[in-house]
C-alpha cells in the first residue's frame, strides 16, 4: 500500500509498504478520507513530542473495514466505520480515578498513519471508540469524530449557564466547532475572535452572535464594549499562542472561567496578573484530549446531524498532493480543513 511518512519537519515521503494485518480484536480499515489537523500542521512545521519521526503520519480518518481479526464480533468486512484514534487502557491510576483522557498509555498507543491507503486499528480502540458510519454521513464528516470529541470533552469540563456570554478565541477548526457546540448547549451569546475574513464570516454562519476581526480590531476593547465593560463569562482559548494565553484574564469577568484549549510547545512559560486571578476569583482550566463518553456524545452529534461540519472542509486532494496540502495550509491560511483521499480527486474540489 501507499503510505506517507513524516521524516522530519517539512519533509514528507510516500512509500510502498506492506498492508498491515489484523491481530486478535483488531481491524484493518481501508481509508476513504483523512483530514488535516492543527496537530499535524504543527508537527510538519516544527516537530511534535508525540509524533515519532520518521514515522507514519495522520490520525483523523474514516473508511471501510478491510479485515477483521480473531474475536471481532461488532464489525465485519465492508462495514463503513469512523473512529477516534485513541482509547484508554482502563487500568492505570488515571483511568481508575476517572481521568481516562490522561491515561498513561493513551498517547503511546495512538493510531498514526491515516495518510495512507490502509490503517490498523488496535483492539482497545475497536472495542471502545470505533463506530459504524451512518449511510447519510459522508466520509469527510465521519472523519471529524476525533476533533469534535476533544471539543465536547472541553465543554463538559465547564459549567456553562444558559445566559452566559462565551468568547471563543480562534476561528480555526477547533474554534468553529466550539462555536457550534456552545450554540447547541444553549449559550446566551457567542463571540468569536479570529483572523482572516473568510473564517470570521464562517463563524457567523455557524452560530456566532458577534465576531471580532483580531487583525483589524482590538479584541479587548470589542469584548468590553459587547459586555458593558464586564467581560465574558467563559473564555475559550483555541489558538495555542502564548500572547493570547496571557491576554485571557483581560477578557473574562470576575468569577469567570478561562479554558486553555490550544496547546503550546513543551517548556513554554506563561505570565498572568495574580491580582486578577486571586481577587477576581478567575478560574484557569487546562483541558486535553477526550474521554469515551465525549466520543460517544460527538458521535451522536454527527450521526443525528445536530452539528454541520461539512462547511469546514474546503478542498479534497490525493495522497500524492500531501506536501502541497501542508504548504497550502501554511501559506494561504483561509482553509480550515482539507480532505486527503487515496484515490485521485479533482485538485481543490470542495468536499
Amino acid at each position: 500500500m501507499l503510505a506517507t511518512l513524516l521524516l522530519e519537519p517539512g519533509r514528507l515521503e510516500m512509500r510502498d509498504i506492506e498492508i498491515p494485518k489484523a491481530g486478535p480484536g483488531e481491524v484493518v480499515v481501508r481509508i476513504r478520507t483523512a483530514l488535516t489537523c492543527g496537530t499535524d500542521l504543527k508537527a510538519f512545521r516544527r516537530g511534535h513530542p508525540k509524533i515519532r519521526m520518521p514515522g507514519l503520519f495522520g490520525h483523523e480518518f474514516s473508511g471501510d473495514i478491510h479485515e477483521v481479526g480473531e474475536g471481532v464480533k461488532a464489525f465485519k468486512v465492508g462495514d463503513q466505520v469512523m473512529a477516534a484514534p485513541t482509547a484508554p487502557c482502563g487500568e492505570c491510576v488515571y483511568c481508575e480515578k476517572g481521568q481516562e483522557n490522561l491515561c498513561s498509555l493513551v498517547m503511546d498507543t495512538m493510531i498514526w498513519g491515516a495518510y495512507a491507503e490502509y490503517v490498523r486499528v488496535p483492539a482497545h480502540i475497536v472495542k471502545n471508540n470505533m463506530f459504524k458510519k451512518p449511510k447519510h454521513l459522508s466520509y469527510g464528516e465521519a472523519a471529524m469524530l476525533e476533533p469534535l470529541s476533544c471539543v465536547v470533552y472541553g465543554m463538559d469540563q465547564v459549567d456553562m449557564q444558559p445566559d452566559d456570554t462565551v468568547l471563543i478565541i480562534g476561528a480555526g477548526a477547533i474554534g468553529l466547532m466550539h462555536t457550534m457546540v456552545a450554540r447547541i448547549l444553549g449559550a446566551g451569546r457567542i463571540i468569536v475572535a479570529g483572523h482572516r475574513e473568510h473564517r470570521v464570516k464562517l463563524a457567523t454562519a455557524l452560530g456566532a452572535d458577534a465576531v471580532i476581526d483580531a487583525e483589524s480590531e482590538s479584541t479587548i476593547e470589542r469584548v468590553k464594549a459587547l459586555t458593558n465593560g464586564i467581560g465574558a463569562d467563559l473564555v475559550i482559548e483555541c489558538t495555542g499562542q502564548l500572547a493570547v494565553w496571557e491576554s485571557t484574564p483581560d477578557l473574562v469577568r470576575k468569577g469567570g472561567t478561562i479554558v486553555l484549549f490550544g496547546g503550546l510547545p513543551k517548556g513554554t512559560r506563561a505570565t498572568f496578573d495574580t491580582t486578577r486571578l486571586h481577587y477576581d476569583q478567575i478560574t484557569l482550566k487546562g483541558v486535553f484530549h477526550y474521554s469515551r463518553s465525549a466520543v460517544k456524545k460527538a458521535y451522536r452529534l454527527l450521526a443525528e446531524k445536530k452539528i454541520q461540519v461539512n462547511g469546514l472542509i474546503s478542498g479534497t486532494y490525493s495522497l500524492s498532493d500531501l506536501k502541497q496540502v501542508f504548504d497550502l495550509l501554511m501559506k494561504k491560511g483561509n482553509d480550515v480543513k482539507l480532505a486527503v483521499v487515496p484515490t485521485e480527486p479533482n485538485p481543490g474540489k470542495a468536499g
